[in-house]
């Protein structure tokens, strides 16, 4: 990519940037940390437009605008929709098994399962990587030692041509032989570090030194100093803000970890109350199945009775039987959904039972929230994009690119540092006590500053980085684009499914009862002999289908009100679970 074409590009990201998240990258943090500490979160009512109908009065208004030829007992018929808000389409026979309600389950899905327990971790690994760029600028104590002896012999040096003020020396050829002699020498430095947040660093040390040479003209040496050392980027790696970028970086990356991990607590939470409610279904169509055995039960008993009182055929017997093997077989069936209900759940929950061992069926005692609401579209899409936690993670990574971005930027720049040094010397000695007698008079110093530059000749390899942080990050918006068109989408559907099922649900009520009314009736004609059992018992089918149907749609509404608060973000709200 050239140059020209690289600048327009980071300006248009740039732009971009501005419009989608906002010009202050400090904003997507702030909020972020504001959503992290909103434990609660929100409800589903404060969107609604008014107060929510039970089912028994949206029943009751639809009967009232619809004119039927049928006349049904309306309070006989609604029987179990007593309750203003709440509906339990479980039988109120005695079941045996652990009474559990959704409340229950919530706080074990949150406790035990393995899923969130492991992403309960990626918040304590993303501390401590912010941890380790924080020590990056921590000082560091050195020390040095070392220890040497050396036993030379006599060799042949190199020739040499003396100046001197002497004449009897100046231009003489001469030969220097270093002569046999033993050293030996130890040297001591200790000092201390200072990485400096504007990417230099500053260096004390004391030297000290000793040197020893036995001969024939012996010396005994001892040499201190006190050093200062001053090096300062002036272009690549130069300010606070290219060398604390790995820090903010680490610190973006911890709060997203955390969101990371709400998000997930929310899906659990998700999954446990759809696992629930079809636990739920499953307990409601056994209790629909096992009645529709137990009518075709008793209607073979009544036939065989007719029968031996001469007043049915003995075929009417035959087909009675066939109703009741068929509903054996559905029997069978809600009896395994029941046990792969339950089986989800403890999957969920991780409370498999151990290998060869049974447990007692889970019974829910959480009835279904069967309320009608109107609820204000525009205000829950309005919080959702403002506050979804997938949208606040892609502003935490947006403005983390833009940290990574500025930085390789810096990085493209050439390499230019000024470095300065300085030493407080003493004189030599003799002896140890004497050693440091002039470092601090200023007699003895030596001193130097210099500057360093090297760039590569291409500069290729950072400038590749560098445009690929800057498509990253490109791709990361449009990304961020798609996910709140995303969040519309699963708003509107959910809406859309809400009022679906409600529907389903009225209609599905109506049919119960016409289809128990057609079944009173179709029994009552053929105890008159107007009808065969193949007839009643087709009406019995529809009965068990239109209240298998019944059953569906509202656990359909409670998963589509489960749905909704996932895709508006008010999960927690709709739970009441607090994220301490």
């Amino acid at each position: 990519m050239q140059i020209p074409v690289l600048t327009r590009l980071f300006g248009l990201a740039s732009m971009l940037l501005a419009t989608v998240v906002g010009a202050d990258e400090s904003l997507s943090d702030s909020r972020a940390r504001q959503r992290l500490q909103n434990t609660e979160g929100r409800g589903l009512e404060p969107y609604a437009k008014g107060k929510g109908v039970p089912l028994h009065d949206a029943v009751k208004q639809q009967q009232q605008q619809r004119n039927k030829s049928v006349v049904i007992d309306l309070k006989s018929a609604l029987q179990p929709f007593d309750s203003p808000e709440t509906a339990n389409m479980l039988s109120n026979a005695p079941k045996q098994g652990p009474q559990l309600s959704i409340a229950d389950v919530r706080q074990k899905a949150l406790q035990n399962n393995l899923n969130l327990q492991v992403a309960k971790i990626d918040p304590t690994i993303a501390a401590q990587s912010l941890r380790e760029e924080q020590a990056k600028f921590d000082q560091v104590i050195f020390a040095y030692a070392k220890y040497g002896q050396k036993d030379l012999p006599a060799m042949a040096g190199d020739k040499v041509i003396f100046k001197s003020d002497n004449p009897a020396l100046d231009s003489e050829l001469v030969k220097l032989n270093p002569a046999a002699q033993n050293k030996e020498f130890w040297e001591l430095e200790t000092g201390i570090k200072v990485p400096l947040r504007t990417g230099g660093s500053v260096t004390l040390s004391a030297p000290l030194e000793n040197y020893q040479s036995k001969g024939s003209l012996p010396s005994d040496q001892y040499r201190s100093a006190l050093r200062f050392s001053f090096s300062q980027p002036l272009l690549r790696n130069a300010g606070r803000q290219v060398n604390e970028a790995s820090i903010r970086i680490a610190a973006l990356d911890q709060d997203s970890a955390q969101l990371r991990t709400r998000l997930q607590s929310i899906r659990i939470v998700t999954m446990v109350d759809k696992a629930y409610w079809d636990l739920y279904e499953a307990w409601a169509a056994l209790d629909v199945r096992r009645n529709q055995y137990e009518y075709a039960s008793q209607n073979l008993a009544m036939v065989k009775r007719r029968v031996q009182e001469g007043l049915t055929a003995a075929i009417e017997v035959n087909r009675a039987e066939i109703g009741v093997a068929d509903r054996m077989e559905a029997l069978i069936i809600a009896e395994t959904n029941l046990k792969l209900a339950q089986r989800q759940l403890q999957f969920l929950l991780n409370e498999l039972p151990e290998q060869g061992m049974t447990s007692l069926p889970w019974v829910p005692s959480t009835t279904p929230n069967l309320v009608k609401f109107e609820f204000d579209r525009e205000k829950l899409l309005k919080d959702a994009l403002d506050s979804r936690i997938e949208l606040l993670d892609q502003e935490l990574k947006l403005s983390a690119d833009q940290l990574q971005i500025d930085y390789l930027q810096n990085q493209t720049l050439p390499m230019f540092t000024l470095d300065y040094q300085y030493g407080a010397l003493s004189s030599s000695a003799n002896r140890a006590g004497n050693i440091g007698q002039d470092l601090l008079n200023g007699q003895y110093n030596d001193w130097s500053v210099g500057l360093k530059f090297e760039m590569p000749v291409s500069n290729e390899a950072r400038k590749a980085k560098l445009d690929k942080a800057i498509a990253q990050r490109m791709q990361r918006m449009t990304n961020k684009t798609l996910q709140a068109l995303t969040v519309k989408r699963e708003i509107h559907d959910a809406l859309d499914k809400l009022e679906q099922n409600w529907q389903r649900i009225l209609a599905a009520r109506q049919q119960v009862m016409i289809a128990g009314y057609n079944y009173e009736a179709e029994l009552k004609q053929f105890n008159e002999g107007l009808r065969t059992m193949t007839e009643v018992l087709e009406t019995l089918t529809r009965l068990g289908e239109a209240q298998i149907k019944e059953i569906r749609a509202i656990n359909d509404y409670q998963i589509a009100l489960i749905d909704l608060t996932f895709a508006t973000g008010t999960v927690l709200g709709y739970t009441q679970i607090s994220m301490q």
